[in-house]
């Protein structure tokens, strides 16, 4: 939740109590419905405006850049270095180098990016390299073709092509 969307449950809840303890129940209502409506526009103008975000909402603080602290941003974050290192280790990160940048965000989160190096693989990642692999396997292939003029030797790429070399059905009967 927001700040703004906090403080409005806060007061709606205190409000609440109004009528249990004999207070009119009318205006409790009415008043419940002024914040709620007041808190729906400003999300509107939120949603339209940047400027309005940034103001009622903030923006994100940079306090890791390129695998150094920010001290400045964390002290006006008042965020000790211990406690952003307990964020981090939450994370899954060992070390504060393999960060390209890390920053807080408004809602108190953290945000991370790794540097290249120190990225995990994704499915594309992989699937390059797997053609890039059977690339070099049949590169490999053909120079061992021309010079033995033998098939070459089987490895556990040739049983996706659909062939394998040598067969081994018949070791398995």
């Amino acid at each position: 939740m927001t700040i703004s969307q906090t403080v409005i449950m806060i007061s709606i809840g205190t409000l609440l109590i109004q009528p249990v303890s004999g207070k009119n129940l009318w205006g409790t209502f009415a008043i419940a419905a002024l914040l709620i409506v007041t808190l729906m526009i400003l999300e509107f103008v939120q949603l339209k405006w940047n400027k309005a975000e940034s103001f009622f909402t903030g923006k994100a603080k940079i306090v890791i850049e390129n695998g150094q602290l920010d001290i400045k941003t964390l002290k006006k974050l008042k965020l000790s270095v211990d406690k952003l290192e307990m964020r981090l280790r939450q994370q899954g990160i060992a070390s504060i180098q393999d960060l390209k940048w890390a920053t807080v965000e408004p809602s108190g989160q953290l945000g991370y990016m790794l540097k290249e190096n120190k990225q995990p693989a994704t499915k594309e990642d992989v699937a390059a390299l797997y053609q890039l692999m059977k690339g070099m396997q049949i590169g490999e292939q053909a120079e061992s073709d021309l010079a033995n003029e033998q098939p070459a030797a089987s490895n556990l790429f040739s049983e996706i092509d659909g062939s394998h070399q040598p067969d081994h059905s018949q070791r398995l009967n």
